[in-house]
């Protein structure tokens, strides 16, 4: 099947226009003119990708891409003719894949879009083939983006921190060596003084603890590691 892009775009000469070039490319395409519209279409055929209007009457495109990311992992690329760096930041924050500013070359959104539905394609077929931890409390661990996100706030992963919390997420509720993450992120588990996984874990509990001093996800297991508390358990 086709993959579905959904574009919310109140003009609708540009969307109309816009529809019709990515249909020539091969893709299904629904339309909105504003939210309202948009959750109509999320509720009965959700699609792969969102094409979002920054600028849009009543419930603008930053809030639509703060309300999707906290539990939605579609693919969001804003459209805007604002061309205000402070908006891209705040967008991006917010959990926007991708944005382009109006008036774009469509051959650019076009390359733009398929990069970012083959990078949803390819994380998609690596989790199927297991059941990593998504969801825990008011977090989800968003891979796709490398990413924490909750209603409250979204925290992005660095990419040693990324590397952690996957292991982690991968085994709750087993202790998990300093040694054995070391080796799995590449570090050399030789190194008898090396304290980056330390350092690693306490920049995620910082991230998503309430008390990072009293951990209830990431807890320390002395003398052996640390392990990340099992969701169904807790």
């Amino acid at each position: 099947m086709s993959q579905h892009i959904l574009i919310v775009e109140d003009d609708r000469t540009t969307r109309m226009r816009l529809s019709a070039y990515l249909r020539g490319l091969g893709y299904r395409i629904s339309e909105a003119g504003n939210a309202e519209e948009m959750e109509s279409v999320l509720s009965l055929d959700p699609p792969d990708l969102l094409l979002v209007d920054i600028n849009l009457d009543g419930k603008d495109g930053l809030t639509i891409t703060r309300e999707q990311r906290a539990h939605s992992r579609v693919g969001i690329i804003l459209l805007t003719s604002r061309d205000d760096q402070v908006d891209k930041i705040i967008g991006l924050e917010m959990g926007a894949d991708d944005y382009v500013t109006k008036p774009f070359d469509k051959r650019e959104l076009a390359a733009r879009i398929k990069n970012l539905l083959s990078r949803i394609a390819d994380i998609g077929r690596v989790q199927s083939r297991a059941v990593p931890l998504e969801y825990f409390g008011p977090w989800c661990f968003d891979r796709i983006r490398r990413r924490l996100v909750s209603t409250a706030r979204t925290e992005q992963l660095t990419p040693q921190e990324y590397a952690v919390m996957t292991l982690l997420a991968d085994h709750p509720g087993q202790t998990l060596s300093r040694e054995w993450l070391q080796e799995k992120i590449g570090r050399s588990p030789a190194r008898t003084n090396d304290r980056m996984i330390d350092v690693v874990v306490g920049r995620l509990r910082k991230k998503i603890e309430k008390d990072p001093s009293n951990p209830e996800w990431i807890l320390t297991e002395h003398g052996q590691g640390y392990h990340f508390v099992d969701p169904s358990t807790n």
